[in-house]
């Protein structure tokens, strides 16, 4: 097969890239490292690829940003699939965004709508947070020398064993939802920082504080959690980080 992945060099990307070559397929590499521009469709060639998995992503925390990159990409890719003849769509969403849908999680809302309703037959798997959110929580907000880390309760899930859903998924026929993707055990986003900051040497004192509004409810009472019926990971968050 001749599979396409966006976000190539991404998180969770560069594992896809991985799983497709170590499965004997081509992987098409989809990122602006490669001189393609999802946004705007730039450098896009989808000619003779068989599947598309998506895991772009952006940075922003802004609703209105992450709504107009995802929207963008999806309209891209969706376009160019369909000039192409491309018969599978793959895509990645997130773990209860749907009962969450603000900031980051808007955009990723905006694009599960609108693979839903594309001409291109296509599978979408939800997944927990990655084991490397911790690593990019720390230090990204801060007051003063306090490294402040939201008050959280998450189920990670490797990057890896993501990636290798997500190629299993893009071998098969079109499934549209397939059950959720979660890590075996649930965690609290402060303590799973500390230990990334011990284990890495990283200093600066770690301060758990409440995100305000609906979001931050959300990030607390579980709404991101994985409900009855979720397929569970191996790999936990301390057998990951011993491994970095």
């Amino acid at each position: 097969m001749k599979i396409a992945v966006a976000g190539a060099t991404g998180a969770v990307g560069r594992h896809v890239v991985d799983v497709v070559r170590e499965h004997g397929h081509e992987a098409v590499l989809l990122s602006r490292a490669e001189g393609v521009d999802l946004v705007s469709g730039a450098g896009l060639d989808l000619s003779g690829v068989d599947a598309v998995i998506d895991v772009a992503s952006t940075s922003t925390q802004s609703g209105e940003e992450s709504r107009a990159f995802f929207g963008a990409v999806t309209r891209t890719l969706q376009a160019a699939e369909l000039a192409a003849g491309v018969g599978h769509h793959v895509s990645l969403g997130i773990v209860g965004s749907s009962d969450a849908p603000y900031a980051y999680y808007a955009g990723k809302v905006l694009q599960e709508e609108l693979v839903e309703g594309g001409a291109v037959p296509w599978t979408i798997l939800r997944a927990t947070q990655f084991h490397e959110f911790a690593s990019q929580i720390h230090g990204s907000i801060t007051a003063g020398p306090f490294i402040l880390v939201p008050k959280m309760v998450s189920q990670p899930v490797a990057a890896r064993e993501v990636a290798e859903r997500l190629v299993q998924l893009a071998e098969g026929a079109p499934a549209g939802r397939v059950p959720d993707l979660a890590g075996p055990r649930v965690e609290h986003m402060p303590r799973m920082v500390r230990a990334w900051a011990r284990h890495t040497g990283a200093r600066g004192p770690i301060v758990t504080v409440p995100a305000p509004g609906p979001f931050g409810k959300a990030l607390r009472d579980g709404t991101l959690l994985p409900k009855p019926g979720a397929d569970l990971g191996t790999q936990t968050y301390d057998e990951w980080l011993a491994g970095q």
